[in-house]
């Protein structure tokens, strides 16, 4: 049995073909968003991570046995979700809104 060379085994050719170039590095500026900026609203954040800090004390709460403080902060969780709902939403609205008029002024 003889042992065949990889070139040889990889495609049949005897002479070996170099690799192609690397592509050339990715900038940050290449993704910029047509002149948009990132828009952030801090409450949305906040809002998830009192939501999941109400509802790791109600599961707290149940696992103990106290079953009304519980319910407590299963109500106080289901508010302060609707109230995270409410503010992505509504920030979603208010800078929608704003991106459209962007647009209609930049246009000539």
């Amino acid at each position: 049995m003889e042992k065949s060379s990889g070139a040889a085994a990889a495609g049949g050719r005897s002479s070996t073909v170099p690799p192609p170039p690397p592509p050339p590095p990715m900038h940050m500026d290449e993704f910029a968003l047509e002149g948009k900026k990132p828009v952030k609203n801090p409450f949305v954040p906040i809002g998830a991570l009192v939501t999941a800090g109400v509802l790791t004390a109600g599961l707290i709460s149940f696992r103990y046995g106290n079953s009304q403080l519980g319910q407590k902060l299963m109500r106080a969780r289901v508010v302060a979700q609707g109230a995270t709902v409410a503010l992505m939403i509504g920030s979603a609205y208010y800078y929608g809104d704003q991106i459209k008029l962007f647009k209609k002024g930049s246009s000539p």
